[in-house]
């Protein structure tokens, strides 16, 4: 499967070094988007929101079709077009990038759905850093809404993301509580950051 033809993508990240970028990975609704929102705000700061739901929504309105593996380039290409796009802003205003997942949340999702990643994938998520990477719990309300299928398993994809951070030494911290508690998580662990 993992025969891809990734000629025609380029993964690269790029970041200006006065950028601090936090990623926030999680399994499905577990709060990434909304504190992602709430940090901008907090921050009067930039967010990359997750291109995967652009791309998928846009996918099921038209066709009612689900993620199959010929999308997951084009979805790592538009994350990353995003992200790179949007640090170039951030550069001349606050120096914080919010970002509502990365392609180390796609390549997990990718092993989880299909039990393998395009390499291209894989090899731009292990090579892309954050100053701070967060996972957020499982400890709210799940939602539904078109593309979220997994209302029973937010716990044990949870722990898959903690075991793939662990095992390729990606330092992070999970986050859960109420949204006000979770921002002022964050705004503690950037101010250690920056002291």
């Amino acid at each position: 499967m993992n025969g891809s033809d990734a000629t025609a993508f380029n993964l690269t990240q790029h970041t200006p070094k006065s950028i601090i970028k936090i990623a926030i990975l999680g399994a499905e609704s577990t709060g990434k988007t909304s504190l992602c929102r709430d940090l901008a705000v907090h921050f009067n700061s930039p967010w990359v929101p997750e291109y995967m739901r652009t791309y998928l929504q846009a996918k099921w309105d038209s066709e009612q079709k689900i993620c199959t593996w010929d999308d997951l380039l084009p979805i790592a290409q538009g994350q990353i077009d995003l992200e790179n796009e949007l640090a170039q802003q951030v550069e001349q205003t606050t120096g914080y990038l919010f970002c509502d997942t990365s392609l180390f949340e796609l390549m997990v999702y990718a092993n989880w759905y299909y039990g393998d990643c395009p390499d291209a994938i894989t090899q731009a998520a292990l090579a892309h850093n954050y100053d701070l990477i967060l996972l957020t719990k499982a400890d709210i309300p799940w939602v539904a809404d078109d593309l979220r299928d997994s209302p029973h398993e937010r716990e044990e994809i949870s722990a898959r993301f903690a075991d793939e951070l662990v095992h390729h030494d990606k330092i992070f911290r999970q986050i859960g509580g109420n949204r006000n508690e979770r921002v002022q998580q964050v705004v503690d662990w950037l101010n250690k950051i920056q002291s």
